[in-house]
C-alpha cells in the first residue's frame, strides 16, 4: 500500500515537472511580448518629426503648387484695391474734364524719347483744330465784343466774327511756332513733363518755370527759345490783321505778357489736375 501511495506520487511530481517545462517553452515572458511590439511602433514613426506647422498658414489643397497658402486671417485687410484698378495721381490725361487738350502733358516718372517733327506737328495740329479750340475762341471772342476791346472791330454778330477769326489765327500760329517751328530749329522738347510729388510750392515754382525752361533733346535743361521767341513772332504778325492803332509797342507787350502768363498757368493747371481729380473729385484725372 505504501509502494503504491509512493508510485503514485513520483508519477504526479513528473507530471507537474513536465506540464511546467512545457509551458514556459510554449508561452513567452511578458517582456518578450511587449518589446517587438515597441519595436514596431518606433519604426513607423520618423525619428525627427516636422516642427507643428504656423497657425497663419494652411496647407495647400490637391492639385495646388504645394506651396503654403496663407489664411485669410493674414491677408491684407482695409479695403485694398487691385493692382489693375487703382488710380495714380500721377498719371496726366490726354484731355481733361472731356473738354481741355492735354496731348503735351507727359505723366511724372515717364520718360520718353525725343520728340521728331512729324509727332510735334500732330500736337500743334491737335492744339489747334481740337473742338475746343473754337469753343475757348469762341468765349473769349464774346468777352471781347462786349468789353469793346478793339472799338473798330465794331460790335454784334460783325464784330463777334471779326473777334473770333483773329483769335483763332492768334492761338494757331502761336501754337505751330512754339510747338513745331522752332523745337525742331532747336531741338527742343516742348511737351510739358509733370513732376507729380513734391510740396504746392515746388511743383507750382516748377510748372510756371516751364515757359523759360525745358528739356532738349539731349535730356538737359535749356531756355526755352521755342516759348519766348515763338509767342513773340506770333505777337509781331498779329500787327497785320489787327487795327494799327492797337498795334503799338504797349499792346503788343501787354498781348506776349499775357501769352507767356496763359502758358505758364496752363502748366500749372496740368501739373495739379491729377491731384484735384483724385483727391478732391474722386475721379479719375
Amino acid at each position: 500500500m505504501g509502494d503504491y501511495f509512493l508510485r503514485l506520487f513520483l508519477s504526479l511530481t513528473l507530471l507537474v515537472s513536465a506540464t511546467c517545462a512545457y509551458g514556459q517553452q510554449a508561452v513567452p515572458a511578458k517582456s518578450a511580448i511587449v518589446s517587438p511590439l515597441l519595436t514596431a511602433e518606433a519604426s513607423a514613426v520618423p525619428a525627427d518629426l516636422p516642427d507643428a506647422p504656423d497657425a497663419g498658414l494652411q496647407q495647400a489643397p490637391a492639385g495646388a503648387t504645394g506651396q503654403a497658402v496663407p489664411d485669410k486671417d493674414s491677408r491684407p485687410t482695409g479695403g485694398a484695391k487691385p493692382q489693375g484698378q487703382t488710380v495714380s495721381p500721377a498719371t496726366q490725361p490726354k484731355r481733361i474734364l472731356g473738354l481741355m487738350p492735354n496731348y503735351k502733358a507727359v505723366s511724372a516718372g515717364e520718360i520718353p524719347p525725343p520728340p521728331t517733327s512729324k509727332e510735334s506737328f500732330k500736337i500743334a495740329t491737335q492744339n489747334s483744330f481740337d473742338y475746343s479750340a473754337f469753343v475757348f475762341t469762341g468765349l473769349t471772342s464774346l468777352i471781347a465784343e462786349g468789353n469793346d476791346s478793339h472799338e473798330q472791330l465794331g460790335k454784334g454778330v460783325p464784330g463777334f466774327w471779326a473777334y473770333s477769326w483773329r483769335g483763332f489765327v492768334d492761338k494757331t500760329d502761336g501754337n505751330y511756332w512754339v510747338i513745331w517751328a522752332l523745337p525742331t530749329v532747336f531741338h527742343e522738347d516742348e511737351r510739358y513733363y509733370a513732376l507729380g510729388k513734391g510740396s504746392i510750392m515746388k511743383r507750382a515754382g516748377y510748372a510756371v518755370s516751364r515757359v523759360a525752361i525745358t528739356p532738349n533733346y539731349q535730356g538737359h535743361n535749356t531756355v526755352n527759345l521755342s516759348e519766348l521767341l515763338g509767342r513773340g513772332i506770333a505777337e509781331g504778325i498779329s500787327t497785320t490783321y489787327y487795327p494799327s492803332e492797337d498795334s503799338n509797342v504797349s499792346d503788343i507787350a501787354t498781348k506776349y505778357s499775357y501769352a507767356i502768363l496763359r502758358d505758364a498757368a496752363t502748366n500749372a493747371f496740368r501739373e495739379f489736375w491729377p491731384d484735384i481729380a483724385v483727391h478732391v473729385l474722386h475721379r479719375k484725372p
